[in-house]
């Protein structure tokens, strides 16, 4: 019996290979090639049928890790969110159908909540802001009614993780960190918004404990690392395992969000994208900030997010690289 983890190739993914264990027990199904794990990776996409009847068909497949998701800020176009993540899903579901396959662990996102909402735990109501977080949502809905058709016998674990750091991606948070290690930083507003963040390496050991537990019923989680940083907490700590100093330089969120509309229009005329947009001013400047109770009462986080800060910071900033694998997200 497989584990098949479905967009094994990229960040959290790769990860999470690392951890599984024996690699004759875990397939990897992705439209990427693995850069480590090359000899388990099969090549397809969830939105084909015949490609996932395949993988499912020719593997004894126990349980299935669904990682695989359009994420970024400026998918274009934006039918994509629902092609791959809500008929991906589907897709998917109809296999694990076909080949009475009844485990399922999912990775939604903090996202289907929304912006400034008040620490949000699982109970709260939905409310996306834009087409990703929407078409999690969308995702979440398809694999409860799945569920609800028949639950005998199924394991069904959704992870709504805030965002995801940690060594060799290189997405938000990077150029964040990037940025304040600089010492070249902008801070957008006063700073004390706070920001829930989420350590790959505990994100990882969840799913992993959780395929091991096999607990029947329908289960949905948030996951953050606690505590809660405010924007000038992070500078601070970032300097702090940098052995650094550093001043933010502040502007008025009015001013930032003109800037986000100006690389906006930039972009459009110019057909190129940008690391700074108004949805990624409108994003740092939010409290994104969530409730993780739930999950933290029966799950000890392997690394605080202190070390997991520490580690990242080191690992991209202060360390030799033994090669130059990195993961582009968000």
């Amino acid at each position: 019996m497989r584990t098949l983890v479905i967009g094994g190739s990229g960040f959290v993914g790769s990860r999470l290979l690392s951890q599984l264990g024996d690699v004759s027990k875990v397939i990897n199904f992705d439209k990427n090639q693995s850069p480590f794990f090359k000899e388990i990776t099969v090549i397809g996409d969830i939105r084909n049928k015949e490609q996932l009847d395949a993988i499912f068909n020719n593997n004894d497949i126990s349980n299935v890790v669904l990682l695989a998701a359009e994420h970024r800020d400026d998918i274009s176009p934006k039918s994509l969110y629902y092609d791959v993540n809500v008929k991906g899903t589907q897709n998917v579901l109809d296999a694990m159908d076909q080949y009475g396959v009844k485990d399922l662990f999912f990775t939604s996102s903090v996202a289907v909540y929304g912006l400034n909402k008040d620490n949000p735990d699982e109970t709260h109501d939905i409310d996306p802001f834009n087409h990703y977080g929407k078409s999690k949502w969308e995702a979440e809905k398809v694999i409860k009614s799945w569920y609800d058709k028949d639950t005998k016998d199924k394991n069904i674990t959704i992870i709504r993780p805030t965002v995801i750091f940690g060594e060799r991606n290189r997405g938000n948070v990077y150029n964040l960190l990037k940025q304040i290690a600089s010492g070249r930083f902008v801070m957008i507003g006063d700073g004390l918004n706070k920001k829930s963040m989420a350590y790959v390496g505990n994100v990882v050991a969840f799913i992993k404990k959780a395929i091991n537990n096999n607990a029947k019923g329908y289960k949905v989680y948030n996951y953050v690392d606690n505590p809660d940083l405010t924007m000038n907490e992070l500078v601070s700590q970032v300097h702090k395992s940098l052995n650094k100093k550093g001043k933010s330089i502040k502007m008025p969120y009015s001013l930032g969000m003109l800037t986000g509309y100006a690389f906006d229009l930039i972009s459009k005329i110019t057909n190129r994208k940008y690391a700074i947009s108004s949805v990624r001013v409108k994003k740092f400047c939010a409290k994104t900030q969530f409730n993780a109770t739930k999950i933290h009462s029966s799950f000890t986080s392997p690394f605080s997010l202190q070390e997991g800060l520490d580690h990242t910071l080191k690992y991209e900033f202060a360390s030799k690289k033994d090669d130059d694998v990195v993961f582009y997200s968000e």
